[in-house]
């Protein structure tokens, strides 16, 4: 796994996940189900209950991950199938997003989990995409 904080040092890559700075944004580490692939900056996850093992949110789901947790600050391999080592990360807990830029699982779209976000501190905004 890659050193985030010594390889991009003093680096910054512009995306469109933020829209504004107008809400207070928080970090929290959560810990990623092993397999699920690569896991993109901006994934919103939701938490299994029984384990407390975050996964792609998705509203089919009925073992507590259909209810969106928090928005991943970074893009995480979780590794293959089979995999099974969980992975420790960190995740927006609160701020103000660009609806655009948020991945779901399933079907899901920002608006299916909208009201829970906000509930949460994460605000979700329309946003032009940035052209750099």
């Amino acid at each position: 796994m890659a050193n985030l904080w010594n390889d991009n040092f003093g680096s910054t890559t512009p995306d469109n996940l933020f829209y504004d700075t107008k809400h207070p944004t928080d970090i929290k580490a959560v810990t990623l189900k092993a397999g699920q692939g690569v896991l993109q900056r901006g994934t919103v996850v939701g938490i299994i209950t029984d384990d407390d093992l975050a996964v792609i949110v998705d509203s089919t789901k009925d073992d507590g991950s259909q209810l969106a947790d928090s928005i991943l600050t970074d893009t995480i391999d979780t590794g293959g199938a089979g995999a099974t080592d969980d992975i420790v990360t960190t995740a927006y807990s609160s701020g103000s997003f660009n609806r655009q830029a948020l991945i779901f699982g399933g079907s899901d779209t920002a608006d299916k989990h909208e009201e829970r976000l906000r509930m949460l501190g994460i605000f979700i905004k329309d946003a032009q995409a940035y052209e750099g």
